[in-house]
């Protein structure tokens, strides 16, 4: 079925055997600029989330991935709260309590085990990666919007799982994609950091 609906879709030039489409394409463009000012912790990140994850939305429901289909609209609803929650000057970030911790952690595991077998019963990809991606990341991504230290941390675990995963289902661009949101996180966590407050 994938092979399928590749071919039906317009390719801008194939590498190592891999028709890389012009829909993957831009929404790798796009979600790079998202990312990388995300990062950096300026507002502007979010219209950018926006673009990336309209474009994103359509080109995973065309390769039946329905879980990563679904958490474009996830971050689609965060780029218009993340807009409005920060200030025109940034992020402020803050760590959170041990308790804030251990709910989300949980809220992760629980909504993770009840959503693979939803997305088995109508026919979704990759069913238990692919709902760990749309769980892990919407529980990222609000993290990332409440502006706390810790969205780093979970999008270094999901950025370098969804490189293998992309990788397995044969969307090499995308999970190169993936390796370099590893390598911001990193750096979005080092810049975050810096923009703490220190405790007195």
């Amino acid at each position: 079925m994938r092979i399928g609906r590749e071919q039906s879709m317009s390719v801008l030039f194939t590498a190592w055997g891999y028709g890389v489409t012009y829909l993957e394409f831009v929404s790798v463009i796009t979600s790079l600029i998202a990312v990388f000012l995300g990062a950096l912790g300026a507002r502007i990140t979010w219209p950018w989330w926006l673009l990336s994850s309209a474009l994103y939305a359509v080109f995973f429901y065309q390769v039946d991935l329905y879980a990563s289909a679904i958490l474009q609209f996830v971050f689609i609803t965060a780029a218009g709260w993340g807009w409005f929650g920060w200030k025109s000057t940034g992020a402020e970030p803050r760590y959170m309590s041990n308790k804030e911790r251990m709910l989300w952690l949980s809220a992760l595991l629980v909504v993770w085990g009840l959503s693979a077998p939803a997305l088995a019963d109508i026919g979704a990809a990759a069913t238990w990666p692919d709902a760990f991606l749309l769980v892990s990341s919407t529980v990222a991504q609000i993290v990332m919007v409440l502006q706390r230290n810790e969205t780093w941390i979970l999008w270094l675990v999901i950025d370098a799982f969804g490189t293998y995963h992309y990788a397995n289902q044969g969307y090499w661009f995308t999970s190169v994609l993936y390796g370099v949101f590893t390598v911001i996180a990193g750096f979005g966590w080092y810049r975050w950091l810096a923009l703490t407050p220190k405790a007195a």
